[in-house]
């Protein structure tokens, strides 16, 4: 047994014992008051369930058969169990909300998601400094192992408040494109160097392809997520960084010749018909739509893999091109992350379930991919694919999520990846650009009413004009305009300031 088992193990007896000298004679009205069930411990054999929320597209129909075979994991080594919350996209943002602002039970939580610094300002997340010190140094060897900037980078204040998961913790960015339409027509792919170089590629697939619309949104716009190739967005975009840099000077993105440019170049496509007419109002996501026979391309951020990770989401062998170098911004590393509420009832269980989440391989790969056997069949040792019989349709557990949960280095490689997929996206993080401002968190509250403002302008304006939908050339200024009467100088004037005192703080 592991001098960590044994621990655990010491540790449980310990409270178990302390337990029965305090309750006594009691124990009886404790049962019967709801006491011990409120805390989160089964009352047979004080093992404490730990609630776990997370976002998910789906709830798999097998999720309490995983959840079983996590337990056998979890009740062995810290003397706990596991219940699995999954919530949908949508519903995330509300029901977490109140689930955190209330008094329900949650003990792990994926914060990050545009809220982190919010949750902390609230009060909604726990300090976890003394905990990772004593029950999670696993996750701060495997974090610090691959680059101390990446722990470092969830600091707010000096202090940490979540756990970024082991994942792409960088991005570049480029084109996705279907690649039997590209072997089709010839298309030499190392002449694509930049957007422009995509016009001839388009007017290939519009004259060819009628039935087929070159590109298509990613997310809400044609080039959202490239525009954080060219800054670091400052966790909201309101107020960014030119280059990663720029002197620590936060100016307005949407003033920028950069955007500018982007904006005009999909003007362009919008006009020559790369681009649907439906664009800015359609819900249909990229996926969908290169599934459905109906799409050729789209632009996004990037990673190592991230061919074979489209084509599984779109049902179809997809090629990508990298046109921008890969870099860190705090987002980026903030984005996805652990943290333990306020609400849990146990926060030192919690926090060794975290542990085992970037340190136990069989733990990390039951959340992954389920049950070996059932969803998933070994090809090599480290390698695995479909068992037979079972697909993408029919698999009782397929989330196809492993950046989620915790150390996803630890994951088996599904076939058909590069068997060094880790090890290159381990040399991917540590050589990305890394910001001038990696590290900072935005702490809206002072300007809170301005972000409502200027968030209701930018959803009136940059949907249209990021689908070349709308002229820029009469829009831009107009968006602008807008942006300026709702408050975005007051926003960036107390990103600057923020911004400069964490400066200070850091050298």
């Amino acid at each position: 047994m592991s001098l960590e088992r044994k621990a655990y193990k010491t540790a449980a007896l310990l409270l178990l014992a302390a337990s029965m000298m305090f309750t006594g004679c009691a124990s009886k009205e404790n049962h019967s008051t709801g006491t011990v069930e409120e805390s989160g411990n089964n009352a047979e054999t004080d093992i404490y369930e730990i609630s776990m929320v997370y976002p998910a597209s789906l709830e798999p129909k097998d999720l309490l058969v995983v959840q079983d075979e996590i337990n056998k994991i979890t009740k062995e080594k810290i003397n706990a169990s596991v219940k699995l919350i999954p919530i949908g996209w949508g519903a995330w943002s509300q029901q977490t909300t109140l689930m955190l602002s209330g008094n329900e039970k949650v003990d792990l939580i994926v914060s990050g998601i545009g809220t982190y610094s919010q949750q902390v300002s609230k009060g909604q997340l726990l300090e976890l400094d003394g905990y990772l010190a004593e029950q999670g140094q696993g996750i701060v060897g495997a974090l610090n192992g691959l680059d101390p900037d990446f722990l470092n980078a969830a600091r707010i204040g000096g202090k940490t408040y979540g756990v970024p998961s082991i994942r792409d913790l960088a991005s570049d960015y480029g084109i996705t494109m279907r690649k039997d339409l590209v072997d089709k027509y010839n298309i030499d792919t190392t002449a694509i160097q930049s957007l422009d170089d995509l016009d001839a590629v388009f007017q290939t697939i519009l004259e060819n392809e009628p039935a087929i619309v070159p590109t298509v949104k990613y997310g809400n716009s044609i080039i959202d997520t490239y525009t954080n190739s060219y800054f670091d967005n400052l966790g909201d975009g309101f107020g960014v960084l030119p280059g990663y840099d720029n002197g620590l000077k936060v100016v307005n993105m949407y003033e920028t010749p950069e955007y500018a440019e982007l904006l005009n170049t999909v003007r362009r496509w919008y006009q020559a018909g790369y681009i649907a007419k439906d664009a800015a109002t359609s819900t249909e996501t990229q996926y969908n739509l290169v599934k459905a026979g109906k799409a050729f391309s789209f632009i996004s951020h990037m990673k190592p893999g991230i061919e074979n990770q489209e084509s599984k989401l779109t049902g179809t062998e997809m090629l990508s091109i990298h046109l921008r170098p890969a870099a860190t911004t705090t987002y980026n590393i903030t984005s996805i992350m652990w943290s333990i509420a306020r609400n849990s009832k146990n926060p030192e269980k919690a926090m060794m379930l975290l542990n085992l989440m970037y340190t136990d391989k069989g733990l990390i790969n039951l959340f992954d991919y389920g049950v070996e056997g059932k969803h998933y069949a070994k090809v090599t040792d480290n390698m695995i694919d479909f068992p037979e019989g079972v697909n993408t349709s029919n698999s009782g557990y397929n989330l196809q999520m492993g950046w989620l949960f915790g150390n996803q280095f630890l994951s088996h490689i599904w076939n058909g990846d590069d068997p060094e997929l880790w090890n290159e996206l381990a040399a991917f993080n540590k050589n990305s650009l890394k910001s001038k401002a990696l590290g900072f968190t935005f702490n809206a509250d002072a300007v809170k009413t301005e972000i409502a403002a200027v968030t209701n302008v930018s959803n009136q304006y940059k949907i249209a004009l990021e689908t070349g939908t709308v002229d820029p050339a009469k829009q831009l200024p107009e968006f602008n305009k807008a942006l300026k009467a709702a408050g975005m100088d007051k926003i960036i004037a107390e990103k600057q300031k923020q911004l400069d005192a964490w400066a200070s703080s850091a050298k």
